[in-house]
């Protein structure tokens, strides 16, 4: 979590700007951006983490290296390097179609948030449910002019229905009790991450957006930002992985279509403390008696 603090201490320093009035216009001229997020240099250094050192090795293991290691994949990548959940935004889009919201529901599930990478509204909610039959508990973070701040943090309830003293053969899902929490941002702040207290490799990330203009890149990293009113804009991408925001000016004329791509960089060296390094005081016989963790649903590979 310390790693995870510094990284959003980082962001802090970007000074983003969040112009909140958005207003409503029926655009009948409008035109559309559409472009692709890539990162060089493929997929840095995965973050791993030793089961061992955490609460239910066993069912959590079910997806895992099978050496007792858990992956945190941030990076979903096409074989030419386009960049899946990179947030793409105009950050300065006052006006234009409506600006309807849909609260994000983010579910654990297989001891992970899904989906990995989100957006959020701020003053709005976000829902959280868990599907697991091991228990979770929600801390999510934004970033303030102190630093860190803690938007809430409350257990996740699992559903009494579940079975008790669950193994890695367990592929049972029902849902616990929905937590419906509001995110409230402090002045000018956007990224909001969520990790669970128990399971350090829960991670879920996102960002807080105030116009209807925004995209999620695909599976190929492309995007698309349809019926933009004609003019001058700030687009820019984010991916939590990353740790760096771009941006670039961009000018959409009535009903015509604009070029737009984002390359990023990969990062280098060591990203946190969590990397997978076999140390025989946290092999799976460390806690007097040997852990069985079988990984029946996923095999991970760094």
């Amino acid at each position: 979590m310390r790693a995870l603090l510094l990284v959003l201490c980082g962001w802090l320093m970007l000074g983003l700007s969040v112009a909140w009035a958005y207003e409503e216009v029926q655009v009948t001229d409008g035109g559309t951006i559409t472009g692709k997020v890539t990162i060089t240099e493929g997929k840095p250094i995965p973050k791993g983490f030793n089961l061992i050192t955490f609460p239910d090795p066993v069912y959590c293991g079910r997806i895992s290296t099978g050496t007792g290691w858990r992956i945190l994949h941030e990076f979903t990548l096409a074989q030419d390097g386009g960049l899946q959940d990179a947030v793409v935004l105009l950050t300065d889009a006052t006006k234009g179609k409506p600006f309807t919201f849909e609260p994000p529901t983010i579910e654990a599930k297989d001891c992970r948030f899904l989906p990995f990478v989100s957006v959020v509204r701020d003053r709005s909610e976000v829902n959280v449910v868990n599907m697991d039959p091991v228990f979770h508990d929600i801390q999510a973070y934004e970033t303030s002019h102190l630093g860190p701040r803690v938007l809430f943090n409350t257990p996740l309830p699992m559903n009494p229905h579940h079975k008790h003293n669950v193994g890695a053969d367990s592929h049972e899902h029902l849902a616990g009790q929905p937590m419906h929490e509001v995110i409230r941002m402090t002045k000018d702040r956007r990224i909001f991450v969520m990790q669970c207290g128990f399971h350090a490799y829960m991670e879920s990330w996102g960002l807080a957006v105030d116009n209807p203009y925004f995209a999620i890149t695909q599976a190929d990293g492309t995007f698309s930002l349809r019926d933009v009113p004609p003019g001058d804009y700030t687009l820019m991408a984010w991916h939590p992985g990353v740790g760096t925001m771009t941006e670039q000016k961009v000018t959409v004329p009535a009903q015509q279509r604009v070029q737009a791509n984002f390359v990023f960089e990969s990062p280098k060296g060591r990203r946190s403390a969590h990397e997978i390094e076999e140390n025989p005081h946290y092999g799976m016989g460390s806690l007097g008696k040997f852990v069985d963790i079988k990984p029946t649903l996923e095999l991970q590979k760094p």
